[in-house]
């Protein structure tokens, strides 16, 4: 009997490896609709190894393999017949360092992925570059210079162009890895902002390695150590009453 799962976002069992190096042991958690999950820990212990996994970039690594099951809206995201370019239009992600096009105008670095979707009437890709950039709080900045390349806005503006690119498509999940870490305290504060904002139209698992950040914009955090998650739970119960000692060492500084 199958049974439904009241997680938009779930794992099973789900491991990684580079060649013969575990990278995530079996992990299992979920990420209900409309929440931001954080994911916090020392450097290398798995977390953007294990947000790769989510919509399958991982696989893209030459020798890197997953194994286990991911879900999204109970439908699986690994096994026969199901497409990863499929996956990522409903899971999309943003990275580390801004990457607009440098080619590309503001306006085609926010429609490509619905280029490659086949979307070809330029009245519908404008309004949906229009409703991207406005959910990315970035449509006042731009509106009067979208044909101006992507990489003439700043840091921070180019981080909400990416956001703004990858929620164009209408993905169900945003993945976010540490998007504020080649930023200024101005623009962090801006994108912590949006992400707040963004938990009603999609749900959004972020890595980041600043755990005021994921006190701040989170609502359930995840603790992982050499690659696999001690602790996952209520934000504000993970970092003021911790089950798990380890975790209580992390959080008040005293390793990682």
């Amino acid at each position: 009997m199958t049974t439904t799962s009241p997680f938009l976002l779930e794992t099973r069992g789900l491991s990684a490896w580079f060649g013969n190096a575990q990278a995530v042991k079996p992990t299992t958690l979920g990420c209900a609709a409309n929440t931001v999950t954080a994911i916090i820990g020392p450097s290398g212990c798995g977390k953007s190894t294990f947000l790769r996994c989510l919509n399958r970039l991982h696989e893209e690594v030459p020798g890197a393999r997953a194994q286990g099951e991911v879900f999204l809206e109970n439908g699986p995201v690994y096994g026969p017949g199901v497409d990863p370019v499929a996956v990522r239009r409903k899971i999309g992600m943003v990275f580390q360092k801004p990457n607009p096009f440098p080619a590309l105008s503001i306006l085609e670095n926010t429609v490509v992925g619905l280029r490659l979707a086949g979307v070809r009437r330029k009245n519908v890709l404008r309004e949906l570059a229009e409703r991207s950039l406005r959910l990315a709080a970035l449509w006042d900045e731009v509106k009067d210079k979208l044909d101006q390349p992507g990489m003439s806005l700043s840091g921070g503006q180019q981080q909400r162009l990416c956001i703004a690119r990858a929620l164009a498509v209408e993905p169900r999940v945003l993945l976010m890895d540490e998007p504020t870490s080649a930023l200024d305290p101005v623009s962090t504060a801006r994108i912590e902002e949006l992400v707040t904002e963004l938990k009603k139209e999609v749900t959004v698992v972020i890595v980041t390695h600043n755990m005021q950040q994921a006190a701040r914009i989170s609502d359930r955090t995840a603790f992982f150590l050499l690659g696999e998650v001690v602790e996952f739970g209520e934000t504000s119960r993970l970092f003021t009453n911790p089950v798990d000692p380890r975790t209580e060492r992390y959080i008040t500084g005293r390793f990682g």
